[in-house]
């Protein structure tokens, strides 16, 4: 690997190069940043607009790729709370964009999409040494023993709050960048090379185990201990992988239950969000967030209550189930799947499925780990958060779909067909 500078290409080539690596290098911060980046590479991209390079904009794959949006667009109609729909608009509109602004642009996604990848896994890197630096640096300021650094105070959302960013969707691009620095790593030949990736990814990992994502822990061990392995390595080269990764696995689960901030991270509170609480509890379960939201949708469960409903319909639910911790914070669902149930009713939520279904098909057929891990990521947390309700994982989800997407190896005729050749 030769670095993520680029050398090589035209003007335009570069401009595009460094609006997509400086869109990335953004993510894990505010999305202030990520917004504005993205609003002068949409100016650029529509300044070099050449008709030689513009890929169709109409195919289905970029309108599977945009269903979101388009659920949102269409549930907007009947909605019980028109102005929070319009809201939802904006913050979907970004999974409207990527898809054109990717067939509107000459830049050669595919050719630079390893530096593209190595440039964020390298900012993901970075900002976990400094939440690390950040955390040692309170601990030695307050006279704390550094023993805290696995205590409560500095896990979870309060080892990312010097960035103010959601431990799930941090965890979500630390993924991204640690299968790709394993994968890259297991292909390196340059030793001292080997050692930087393996060294990073170290780094990335102990940035996970400090961010204590539930959702994302699953999806991880899968990964590291199976689909790695199998994408990646053959023969003695894939069980000695194995083996490393089996030990290391048992190692972890065994802190789990040994360390008390894990075993009430991972245990304790994965039970209580799993259990029905009786209503005078005071902290209420996801669990209970879940049969509130699917008693309203059995009242409305083919089309939903509309775009923008969800937040209003829960707390009023919320309030006469005595959920009093929802109801004052203003939760929401918790879960995309029943967050869509809710809103576009069981045709939303098939319509979401199925682009999810399509996303597992192309990263499969295509033979992509990266693919796959966020497939498997989106997938994952789904079930335990709204993911696309925040602009962190709207992003997340906008760009790196059609980044996979169009950065694939594009052999099959779907891909790239207008709607209404296809079958023909």
């Amino acid at each position: 690997m030769d670095g993520f500078f680029l050398k090589e290409g035209t003007t335009a080539t570069k401009i595009s190069y460094y609006h997509l690596l400086l869109f990335l290098a953004s993510l894990p911060f505010d999305f202030f940043y990520s917004h504005i980046i993205l609003i002068s590479f949409c100016v650029h991209t529509l300044i070099q607009l050449n008709k030689k390079d513009i890929k169709p904009v109409f195919t289905w794959r970029n309108l599977v790729l945009q269903s979101v949006f388009f659920i949102t667009m269409l549930s907007t109609i009947y909605t019980v709370n028109k102005p929070q729909a319009f809201a939802e608009w904006g913050n979907h509109i970004t999974i409207l964009i990527f898809p054109v602004l990717f067939c509107l642009t000459s830049f050669d996604i595919r050719k630079y999409r390893p530096k593209l990848l190595l440039g964020f896994s390298m900012i993901c890197t970075a900002t976990i040494a400094y939440l690390y630096l950040d955390a040692l640096r309170t601990i030695r300021f307050y006279g704390l023993p550094y023993s805290a650094i696995i205590s409560s105070a500095f896990t979870n959302h309060n080892f990312a709050l010097p960035i103010n960013m959601h431990a799930t969707f941090l965890s979500l691009q630390v993924v991204i960048a640690l299968i790709y620095l394993i994968s890259i790593g297991l292909k390196e030949q340059q030793k001292k090379l080997r050692l930087f990736y393996a060294g990073c990814a170290c780094i990335l990992l102990a940035g996970l185990v400090q961010l204590s994502s539930k959702s994302v822990f699953i999806p991880v061990f899968f990964l590291i201990n199976i689909v790695v392995p199998f994408y990646l390595l053959q023969g003695k080269r894939r069980l000695r992988f194995i083996m490393i990764t089996s030990s290391l696995s048992v190692l972890a689960i065994a802190g789990i239950f040994t360390l008390k901030f894990m075993k009430t991270r991972y245990i304790t509170n994965l039970k209580y969000d799993l259990t029905l609480t009786s209503k005078d509890q005071r902290f209420d379960s996801r669990l209970d967030r879940w049969s509130t939201a699917a008693e309203l949708i059995k009242n409305k469960p083919i089309i939903g209550y509309g775009a923008g409903s969800e937040i209003g319909l829960l707390h009023e639910s919320f309030y006469a189930r005595k959920y009093y911790n929802s109801f004052l914070n203003h939760l929401n669902t918790h879960n995309q799947y029943l967050s869509f149930g809710l809103k576009a009713g069981i045709i939303g939520l098939l319509i979401y499925l199925a682009t999810l279904w399509f996303g597992f098909k192309q990263a499969i057929r295509q033979k992509d780990l990266l693919f796959l891990t966020f497939m498997l990521l989106i997938a994952f947390v789904s079930f335990s958060e709204n993911l696309l309700d925040v602009d962190k994982g709207v992003m997340f989800y906008a760009f790196f779909f059609s980044f996979f997407i169009f950065s694939g190896d594009g052999k099959k005729k779907e891909s790239t067909d207008p709607i209404g050749v296809i079958g023909r």
